[in-house]
């Protein structure tokens, strides 16, 4: 039975005007994105195959492109539409930052790091601007890379931090694998940026690492 046959307050879409979209499960938000199923398959029906094909929300947002085409219905257009989705939640986060909010707890830098940098594909490297009272002045993913790397550059990360004025920063990576563990390397790059930092009279505060789970406070770790 088609999605218009139901009564309208068992609608997805009416649901959620009328009830929030906190009130829809994930099959009944997939479906208002998708708008309509295929023959003989409601839009819900459809996307609770996706969901149990892929098993569950997360591995289906994070799908590769060849891996949602793959599925009946699907195509390069919702491929497209749903990167586009992402992305816009990933600007929206970074746009209520950078409204001199102050970070005034690890819990909230963590938050954000998930939501910004956990599932990415390659290796991000990003930072967080910092004034002298912690308020966000900017965040900017500042290199990327391979699968297992990228390449960081101290020398940009200074120079960006005295364009900006910035009094403080907070660096984060994320680890594709999913595994939030420091390598040396890191550990490494980490005691050369403080260093550099010093220098300028700038602080670094952390740096975390995102992967599955929470992201990994290298000074709540003790430091490096």
């Amino acid at each position: 039975m088609a999605i218009t046959d139901w009564p309208v307050d068992e609608r997805p879409r009416e649901r959620l005007l009328q009830q929030g979209a906190q009130s829809l499960s994930d099959a009944e938000l997939l479906a208002i994105f998708l708008r309509v199923g295929v023959v003989g398959k409601s839009a819900v029906d459809v996307s609770r195959e996706l969901l149990q094909g892929f098993g569950g929300l997360r591995a289906l947002l994070t799908a590769s492109r060849d891996q949602f085409c793959a599925y009946h219905g699907m195509g390069d257009a919702k491929y497209a539409l749903l990167q586009a989705v992402l992305e816009m939640g990933r600007r929206h986060l970074a746009e209520e930052w950078q409204r001199g909010g102050c970070l005034d707890s690890p819990q909230r830098v963590r938050q954000y790091l998930s939501a910004s940098l956990r599932d990415r594909c390659r290796e991000i490297f990003a930072v967080i601007f910092l004034d002298n009272r912690h308020r966000v002045i900017k965040w900017e993913e500042m290199f990327s890379g391979t699968i297992d790397g990228a390449t960081v550059h101290i020398r940009e990360i200074l120079k960006r931090a005295l364009e900006l004025n910035a009094a403080a920063l907070i660096v984060a990576h994320n680890h594709p694998s999913g595994v939030a563990e420091p390598s040396s390397a890191d550990l490494a790059l980490t005691r050369r940026l403080e260093s550099a930092m010093q220098l300028l009279d700038l602080r670094l505060l952390d740096h975390f690492i995102v992967g599955d789970g929470e992201p990994l406070s290298l000074r709540e770790q003790g430091g490096w």
